[in-house]
């Protein structure tokens, strides 16, 4: 399956992204025992202060990226596709432009968190090229950390 390249998103984008992440979420609400923080994020505000990227299918988007550079790494904050596409390589593309952020940026690795809860994101990041780094409590999550350590362009 192909999957279109990401763009930046804009504020038109804003509704259609907070239904996709909804969508892609909502599953691990019970397991968590609340909302996962992507689904309590201000995207129109995350245009901003953050890297926000889509992709577009037929059905409109069904896939968001958000990015936010750090002092020395990058920080992949959310990756959401569509559970329609799910599957079909969309989310290995946005991790791929989370490492050309980091790139743009001269920024050495990206690092993200995901919770312990979501069980299935704890093997799909390490074949990904991501290693574990750590456990811990964090804004009320169980969270496990990550980072992807990038080579030289």
């Amino acid at each position: 399956m192909t999957h279109p390249d990401p763009r930046r998103a804009t504020a038109a984008d804003v509704p259609a992204i907070e239904r996709l992440v909804a969508a892609a979420f909502a599953p691990y609400i019970e397991r968590i025992g609340r909302p996962p923080a992507p689904m309590t994020h201000d995207y129109r505000a995350l245009l901003d202060t953050a890297r926000v990227w889509v992709t577009d299918g037929p059905g409109g988007i069904d896939g968001v990226l958000v990015t936010m550079p750090q002092d020395d790494h990058l920080l992949l904050d959310t990756v959401a596709v569509s559970p329609y596409v799910r599957g079909g390589g969309y989310g290995a593309a946005l991790l791929a432009r989370a490492e050309d952020d980091a790139r743009e940026l001269s920024l050495p690795e990206v690092r993200l968190y995901t919770n312990v809860a979501m069980t299935e994101n704890l093997t799909y990041y390490p074949r990904h090229g991501y290693v574990e780094t750590g456990r811990a409590r964090s804004d009320g999550y169980e969270r496990v950390f990550f980072t992807r350590r990038l080579s030289a362009p």
